[in-house]
């Protein structure tokens, strides 16, 4: 096995490393959910959940997602200057965590009481945000020159140390909400703070006038996007927690985190899928785009609806019993996601012809959609009433993606049908029915295990469909 490691080319090397290190870093939270969940109650992982969102929220404030958008043409276009563009972006980024500390200490007690945090939470929260920053921006650097052991070893690490610290935390504090966040944050803001002042010797800049303008006029158009992208994954567990409480915001993230964690198989799907369309736009050969585009829909409906199918035991065994109510919101998360898949179809062609104003429309509207129903609807119907919401915001937002598609068709003089809506409709509609059916039949687990037996023969038997696919994507466009 080493010789045969030794032997694959450096750059398919680091594309392993790089994709093991981005899975891990986005699984850490899945991946210890269970210990943390018999250790802390309902309303303890509930605070957890909140800082995550709050989070999410602030870094696309005090980032602008520097490290993502232009970076990468960046590395192109200023690849003599890379570390002094990094020490620059990273200047925005301190810039950006200043300004938002000026506003807030003057008036925490007011926003402590508005995020459901104290004080000292924030200020972690604002440096667990550039550190990262900081990490995100030398890793990125790293892929280009395809080194990768130096990523490998600092994402194990905190990987390791992160769960550990968190873990004699807990056990040692009687705030154990409190004192998980403290022991993933301080890991990060230890080896961001590092790698901190290394991106800014090697740079040795902190405003440059060249790359801030390049950098902020690349990514600010994109902040509505981002924002909303944020808001359906985050507004959720913060209102929850504000209408309910912040043990049916626990509930709820668990059941969001089971469900969407299959995400990372849909982007790595996409991350295969796009360079094939783009070269295939390109060329003007788009013929088997519908038929790969129905056989990745059917893959990730199955996949759903495994997830949905056995939720109850998944929720158990992850989280526990006290987190039951979770499996109720499992099945329109779900749904969500095969929702979210359809949209990244429409987008992927939106982004190929530089067409992201009706994008940032689609994205604000449903945005703003899921805030409007979860402010009605969760006093009304409790927590559970979030998950649907969101099922209509993305039905929504898929729907305006598809229309500003089509529209984008329309203006490159394109008739042929890159999709086929029909059977990705259907597939919808069976996977709709078929979830319903899975959630009335919780009570009785011989009659899923032995349904979730066919799928899977069936699947096994579909194999050479799935094997094609790949096939399609490592092959020539012309053939």
């Amino acid at each position: 096995m080493l010789k045969k490691w030794n032997a694959v080319p450096v750059a398919v090397k680091a594309s392993a490393v790089y994709a093991v290190c981005s899975i891990l870093q986005k699984c850490l939270s899945f991946l210890t959910m269970p210990l943390f969940t018999r250790l802390m109650t309902t309303a303890q992982y509930g605070q957890y959940m909140v800082y995550t969102s709050w989070s999410s929220i602030f870094t696309i404030f005090i980032t602008l997602y520097l490290a993502f958008g232009c970076f990468n043409t960046a590395m192109v276009r200023f690849e003599e200057d890379s570390d002094r563009y990094i020490a620059a972006i990273q200047g925005i980024c301190t810039a950006l965590a200043v300004v938002f500390l000026a506003i807030y200490l003057p008036f925490r007690n007011f926003f402590n009481k508005l995020f459901e945090l104290p004080t000292a939470l924030v200020l972690l929260m604002v440096a667990e945000i550039v550190m990262t920053f900081s990490l995100s921006c030398w890793y990125g650097k790293l892929r280009f020159s395809f080194r990768y052991k130096p990523v490998a070893a600092v994402t194990l690490l905190i990987a390791v140390l992160s769960p550990l610290l968190a873990y004699f935390l807990v056990t040692a504090s009687p705030e154990k909400g409190y004192a998980r966040i403290f022991g993933y944050g301080l890991v990060v803001v230890a080896f961001g703070g590092a790698i901190y002042m290394r991106n800014l010797l090697r740079g040795k800049s902190f405003f440059h006038k060249k790359y801030w303008r390049y950098a902020l006029s690349f990514n600010v158009p994109l902040i509505p996007y981002y924002l909303s992208q944020v808001v359906f994954n985050q507004s959720d567990r913060i209102m929850i927690s504000h209408f309910s409480g912040q043990d049916k915001a626990g509930i709820y993230g668990v059941a969001c985190t089971l469900a969407l964690v299959l995400n990372f198989v849909l982007n790595a799907i996409n991350d295969a899928y796009v360079p094939w369309l783009y070269r295939n736009l390109k060329i003007k050969n788009t013929s088997d785009s519908p038929k790969v585009a129905n056989i990745i829909g059917v893959l990730m409906a199955v996949l759903l609806l495994g997830v949905i199918g056995l939720a109850p035991e998944l929720i158990h065994l992850l989280a526990g019993e006290q987190y039951r109510e979770a499996v109720w919101a499992v099945g329109p998360v779900a749904v969500s996601v095969l929702l979210l898949f359809y949209s990244q179809l429409f987008i992927n062609i939106q982004f190929y012809y530089e067409q992201k104003g009706m994008l940032v429309f689609a994205s604000l509207g449903a945005a703003v959609l899921n805030i409007v129903l979860n402010a009605l609807m969760i006093p009304r119907f409790g927590f559970l009433a979030a998950a649907y919401t969101t099922l209509v915001s993305y039905l929504v937002f898929a729907g305006a993606n598809f229309w500003a598609m089509r529209q984008t068709l329309k203006k490159q003089a394109i008739q042929e049908k890159l999709f086929d809506m029909r059977g990705l409709s259907l597939i919808l509609l069976a996977f709709v029915v078929l979830s319903a059916a899975a959630m009335a039949l919780y009570d009785y687990l011989v009659i899923r295990l032995a349904i979730a037996a066919v799928f899977v023969i069936v699947l096994a038997f579909r194999f050479r469909d799935i094997g094609q696919l790949l096939r399609t994507f490592r092959g020539n466009p012309d053939t």
